[in-house]
């Protein structure tokens, strides 16, 4: 390749990239919650997400399963 056409690709691509920004702007400018996480809320506090105590008790589990597993590990290595 001659540096013409690689050139010429590399404008090519700098147009294409700068449409791109120019499209998320303005949906950005027109919806102004899209630039927000998906957390926050127009007040600016986060949401926070509650956990069923059923789902507590199994992470809880699971949790103490593989605290359990490592503790074997180390012992073994030790």
């Amino acid at each position: 390749m001659n540096v013409k056409q690689v050139l010429a690709q590399l404008i090519s691509q700098r147009s294409r990239i700068d449409a791109a920004i120019a499209a998320l702007q303005q949906l950005a400018s027109e919806n102004p919650s899209a630039t927000r996480g998906p957390l926050s809320t127009f007040n600016g506090r986060r949401h926070r997400r509650h956990m069923s105590p059923e789902a507590k008790k199994r992470i809880s589990e699971m949790m103490k399963k593989r605290w359990a597993e490592r503790k074997r590990a180390m012992a073994k290595t030790a």
